[in-house]
């Protein structure tokens, strides 16, 4: 069975990879015909375009693995089958189960690299991507939103993981291709939301942890009287810097930016965590870090998917008809995938459920399918 392990995996993994290259090649076409309308725009260079394109690929990888996995694995099995060595390594006493075990075995090699993709490379790739069209157009972050970036944080304690004290607003103008925020405007509020001060800064840098440096910085203080619950005179005064420590990180403030199925599933659960303190709304982030996390299974799915297609016959089709019935049942996995994580945020579905039924679907689809073939 070693050898037909080995066997197994040298011409499923050559084949996938194939596959992979081929779509990767496809979508990256179509990609850079799409850059192409922004070449020679605001700075926008041909050698921008192509980074760009280029920088994206580890991302539409991580989105097209399974579906080559189904596809490079059907066409193996079919040219197993129509060269009638399937049937002779079944007669040799090897079980479905046997070869569902191979091919267990050779989607760990899949799953471990869909983890390495899925939480280094394409989140890294993603954002150096944003960085390179940032800087080639000098176009800011926030430049879409016509009130600035809006964000949420609380005040604590003698500035650490002490108790609330307080609920503390932020905006920002701009953020710069250097993550610099500029135009800052923070509104720090009591725990009954009176207001206590507003900050307004030329800018803030990020100096160390949890820790930004504003400059140019004017405050004013609206103190309260507590006996009669009455705002006293306010007192403005003005501060060439100013420490300022808040939760809200550069990487937190990215995340506004990036699309959620880049973000590497540390990120999510670590942005899931802030807004959940916020008080805010975390179903949409909750489902992308349970998809992060339940995703590469979807490899096995795909390895059980196409087994049944090792059982038929040359009369039941030939081997590109396999292979056609393999690019769709790829797709509709990838539609019903995505599908589903829209119906899960619409309709407040538990995180988990929404991210593995599809998958559950898809296993109970392959079972019925391996069952059929063994019967007939």
């Amino acid at each position: 069975m070693k050898v037909l392990q080995r066997y197994f995996g040298s011409e499923i993994i050559r084949s996938v990879f194939f596959v992979l290259f081929a779509l990767l090649v496809l979508t990256s076409f179509f990609d850079l015909m799409k850059e192409l309308g922004s070449v020679n725009k605001n700075g926008y260079l041909l050698k921008h375009a192509i980074f760009t394109v280029l920088l994206n690929i580890p991302g539409n990888a991580y989105d097209f693995l399974p579906i080559a996995v189904l596809i490079g694995t059907i066409y193996v099995l079919a040219q197993f089958a129509s060269n009638s060595e399937f049937t002779i390594m079944r007669a040799a006493s090897m079980s479905s189960w046997t070869a569902a075990k191979m091919l267990g075995k050779i989607a760990i090699v899949f799953i471990l690299f869909t983890y390495f993709l899925g939480e280094v490379v394409a989140p890294m790739s993603t954002k150096l991507s944003k960085q390179i069209s940032m800087q080639a157009a000098s176009a800011p972050l926030t430049q879409g939103f016509r009130s600035g970036l809006w964000t949420k944080d609380l005040i604590r304690s003698n500035d650490s993981n002490a108790a609330v004290i307080g609920t503390r607003f932020l905006n920002v103008r701009e953020v710069s291709p250097e993550r610099v925020l500029l135009g800052v405007k923070i509104y720090e509020f009591d725990t009954n939301f009176q207001l206590l001060r507003e900050i307004n800064a030329k800018q803030a840098v990020y100096v160390r942890s949890h820790t930004w440096e504003l400059s140019d910085v004017v405050e004013t203080s609206f103190p309260q009287n507590l006996a009669t619950q009455t705002m006293i005179e306010s007192d403005t005064h003005k501060l060439a810097t100013k420490e300022l420590n808040s939760e809200i990180t550069p990487d937190i403030l990215s995340v506004l930016f990036t699309e959620v199925d880049r973000m590497s599933a540390f990120e999510l659960a670590s942005y899931t965590r802030h807004l959940t303190e916020n008080k805010q709304s975390t179903e949409r982030y909750k489902i992308a870090f349970w998809k992060k996390l339940t995703y590469p299974i979807s490899i096995l799915v795909m390895m059980a998917l196409a087994l049944p297609f090792a059982y038929l016959h040359a009369r039941d089709g030939g081997i590109s008809l396999r292979i056609f019935s393999g690019i769709m049942l790829g797709m509709v996995f990838y539609l019903v995938n995505s599908l589903f994580a829209y119906l899960g945020q619409i309709n407040t579905w538990p995180a988990l459920m929404t991210a593995l039924f599809p998958s559950l679907i898809f296993s109970l689809l392959a079972y019925a399918g391996l069952r059929y073939v063994e019967r007939h």
